[in-house]
């Protein structure tokens, strides 16, 4: 039986899924500043899901979306980008509630014009 729920990924489950060599995420490590695996007794990493989750992405940037390194790095640094949990969201949550509020408005000004015709 495998447990897919659990806290804390190995380097090993973590390669496997998401199909790199474990010497590749010790570089990745080196590279991006935002994994923070913990590291137990004999220097064993442990990955949390937001750590797996931001492997995914950075996976998603070099090797499918074309990225150089030194680009997903300014891409992940960029102070402006938050990153969900969710991987592939895509959505700021910031940006997305303005968003919202300013359709409400111009649905409510549109109500009102209408209201005014009638």
């Amino acid at each position: 039986m495998v447990k897919t729920n659990k806290l804390y990924k190995s380097i090993g489950e973590v390669s496997k899924e998401i199909s790199i060599n474990t010497h590749t995420l010790r570089f990745w490590e080196k590279e991006f500043k935002q994994i923070s695996p913990k590291l137990l007794s004999g220097n064993r990493r442990y990955y949390s899901k937001k750590d797996v989750n931001l492997l995914k992405l950075i996976y998603e940037l070099l090797k499918n979306q074309g990225y150089t390194i030194s680009g997903a790095k300014k891409l992940l640094n960029n102070a402006s980008i938050k990153l969900d949990d969710e991987l592939g969201s895509g959505i700021k949550k910031k940006n997305f509630q303005g968003s919202l509020k300013l359709r409400a408005q111009k649905i409510k000004l549109i109500l009102k014009r209408i209201k005014n015709k009638e």
